[in-house]
């Protein structure tokens, strides 16, 4: 590997490796060099904000995102813009999904169960009586701080995806839609409050069951259940919670329970306390309106320096799970990214990597040592695409991180898994491993 692994840096912020995609943005992982603090940056291109005519939302929901401190909600810390990005400077989450909680574990017990939910709804309802709504709430965007609470992600910040058009009213149909209303995927427009709480009983099923209540591979199947509102809960949810889905998941906008209504409810009260936080009076909002100003004097400063390719020990402690880097197979901390080491040369990693995807219907494009793997089975959870890119460590032992880019957090798990067995004479494996393996 002859390459230069470039270093940037954004005002204050060393940026690092990239932790996440979506349609409009790229998420980075960075640190404030003034603190020494961990912080997420969420990169735009405002070409594509000023194309979609979306810059007047974006300016609303980040000046509301702003405005927002709720214990429950990632936080948004600033906004910066150069002569063509924009960058969002978010709280760094440690602790992983929720959902990798139920892959690791399976399904949770109740009480578990009950108290995410809690938090979710809390959350919900004090960022729809803030007019913020979420509109995509879905496994990605529920992440667990390093206590173990609730952190929701992208809250107000969906506009990045979505879409307000002369009516007034919301219309898509991207995102993940295992976990969408069904008054959004008819496309007659809908309400957002209302439609995130179809979420959130989705959310709760998944929790209490250990699988989605609507899951098809066809894609006019899945959307007739989610309309019909067709599903079965397993006989281990007790009988109160069992009652309460089903009236979050009333595919009548229209009837479906409300919030001040799941708050009176007896399996949701048991055990509830509402976290008690300060609330923000005021919030600086100078950083907002300069991101859209194209004078010079408001731009940040991006700066690129060339660093050798090799990842240096900090790196490498940081992205690691404990030092244990030969185990492939370790279920801990097992996120939409994980990594092995080999001792193969760089380009016999990426040929095997192509062989064994090929088979499990994806289609591979390479550049350089970084790999994009996109599943051709239309529709299935939204395609999932995966990430991979080799790293050298030393001379002769590489780095392959393997990393969800797009789609279903749960498909991502079952794909790793096929991946990983084709993947086994690959592996570097230490002289422990093979005694365990023994």
């Amino acid at each position: 590997m002859n390459r230069t692994k470039i270093k940037r840096r954004v005002g204050k912020y060393e940026v690092g490796r990239t932790i996440g995609e979506g349609t409009f943005a790229k998420v980075k992982f960075a640190r404030n060099s003034e603190t020494g603090d961990s912080v997420a940056i969420k990169i735009l291109d405002k070409d594509k904000v000023l194309k979609h005519k979306m810059a007047e939302q974006i300016k609303r929901e980040i000046a509301t995102m702003k405005l927002i401190r709720h214990p429950h909600v990632v936080q948004l810390y600033e906004v910066m813009g150069s002569k063509t990005k924009i960058f969002i400077v978010l709280e760094f989450v440690t602790g992983g999904e929720l959902f990798d909680k139920i892959v690791n574990h399976g399904r949770m017990h109740e009480e578990e169960a009950r108290k995410y939910f809690q938090q979710l709804i809390h959350t919900v309802d004090y960022c729809h009586s803030r007019g913020v709504y979420h509109r995509d709430l879905k496994p990605e965007n529920l992440l667990l701080d390093a206590s173990g609470d609730l952190k929701v992600s992208d809250f107000g910040l969906s506009a990045l995806s979505q879409q307000v058009r002369d009516d007034g009213l919301l219309h898509t149909t991207c995102g993940t839609p295992n976990y969408v209303a069904p008054e959004v995927l008819n496309d007659r427009g809908y309400d957002g409050a209302t439609a995130d709480l179809w979420s959130c009983g989705v959310i709760l099923f998944v929790l209490l069951a250990g699988y989605l209540p609507f899951d098809d591979s066809n894609l006019m199947n899945l959307y007739n259940k989610i309309s019909a509102a067709e599903f079965t809960c397993p006989p281990w949810i007790s009988f109160g919670a069992m009652k309460l889905i089903t009236r979050i998941l009333d595919p009548n906008p229209t009837t479906r329970i409300t919030v001040a209504e799941i708050l009176e409810d007896e399996w949701f009260k048991k055990d509830y306390k509402p976290p008690v936080f300060d609330e923000i009076e005021d919030a600086n909002l100078d950083d907002v309106e300069a991101v859209f100003k194209d004078s010079e004097e408001y731009h940040v400063t991006e700066r690129r320096e060339e660093k050798p390719t090799s990842m240096n020990a900090f790196e490498l402690i940081s992205m690691s799970q404990g030092l244990n880097l030969g185990n492939l197979f370790d279920e801990q901390g097992f996120k939409r990214e994980t990594r092995f080491t080999s001792k193969c040369p760089a380009n016999e990693i990426i040929s095997k990597i192509e062989e064994a995807a090929k088979p499990l219907g994806f289609d591979v494009s390479k550049k350089n040592y970084k790999m994009r793997l996109q599943n051709l089975k239309a529709g299935r959870k939204g395609n999932l695409n995966v990430a991979t890119e080799v790293f050298q460590v030393a001379p002769s032992l590489h780095m392959v991180e393997v990393r969800k880019a797009k789609g279903d957090t749960l498909e991502f798990h079952k794909f790793y898994k096929n991946l990983s067995t084709c993947l086994d004479k690959v592996v570097w494996k230490t002289e422990q491993d093979m005694e365990e393996k023994k």
